[in-house]
């Protein structure tokens, strides 16, 4: 180490048994009895998660619920989709409840002369479709709603062949296959799209997702979450009234931002798309 200039950070570096396990990149790793050994969030993790939404939660006091959601969402997303390899469905749940009581605090203070059952009605409900859950924080405005750790799922790490290091130069492709092999945490339609047009833009022929780099923190994911839900759009292109055909919808398909854009200054407005 010391001629490629590393040092061992004294304060972080510590000899322990496995038994009582090791904390790493967030992960607690530790063997339990019978030899199981678990990859878990880490205790620190957990506390640093529910400390930042309870303070984002505090600071949208006076915000709409839509504000609430779209700030919130990309947090739990992101955490979530760094954290799925792990053993971490206890610590998912633990989470939702924990954000669960946040937002039914928001709510009570948002409407302070509101009986529950109002502030109740006002706020909570089945809005995911696909989830028989009445108590989903949504908005009735605009149908929007704040997901939950829990419907993440979990993927466990696929095990590396051989030695294979990501630091051998002539593994480089070995590397990019195995992270593209990886299906990126977005919705079942979506990565359904995705999978349909291998990958690509059905306008420009180029790739939607670039998966050589993956996220490496839960920031970095939330971040690229964000960005790949701005960088691509759900397209379904109506057929031209007037012109003999009834007006019919098409199958959606993806496209990139910037070409779905282009679209619709083309199209004059014969077109329709939602965000992902």
């Amino acid at each position: 180490m010391t001629p490629r200039g590393l040092v061992f950070n004294e304060d972080k570096t510590q000899i322990t048994h496995l038994d009582q396990g090791v904390d790493f990149l967030g992960f607690t790793i530790r063997r339990f009895r019978g030899g199981k050994l678990l990859t878990k969030p880490s205790n620190d993790a957990l506390r640093r998660i529910r400390k930042r939404l309870s303070t984002e939660a505090k600071a949208l006091r006076g915000a709409n619920a839509d504000a609430v959601i779209g700030k919130l969402n990309p947090i739990i997303a992101g955490w979530a989709a760094y954290y799925r390899i792990g053993v971490s469905k206890r610590a998912f749940t633990r989470l939702d409840a924990h954000m669960w009581r946040l937002v039914f605090k928001w709510a009570r203070i948002s409407h302070p002369n509101k009986p529950t059952r109002w502030v109740t009605a006002r706020y909570f409900g089945e809005f995911n479709p696909a989830r028989r859950d009445k108590w989903i924080f949504g908005s009735r405005q605009s149908g929007f709603y704040l997901r939950k750790f829990a419907w993440t799922p979990i993927v466990r790490h696929r095990m590396v062949a051989g030695t294979a290091s990501p630091d051998d130069p002539s593994l480089t492709d070995y590397w990019a296959k195995r992270r593209r092999r990886s299906k990126p945490p977005l919705g079942t339609a979506i990565l359904r799209l995705l999978q349909t047009q291998r990958g690509r833009c059905s306008i420009c022929r180029g790739l939607l997702l670039q998966a050589d780099h993956e996220p490496q923190s839960p920031h970095e994911w939330e971040q690229w979450l964000v960005a790949t839900r701005k960088a691509i759009r759900k397209h379904a292109v109506t057929a031209n009234p007037g012109v003999g055909a009834p007006d019919k919808r098409a199958a959606p398909h993806l496209v990139h931002a910037h070409c779905h854009r282009r679209i619709i200054g083309n199209d004059n407005g014969h077109s329709t798309s939602v965000h992902l």
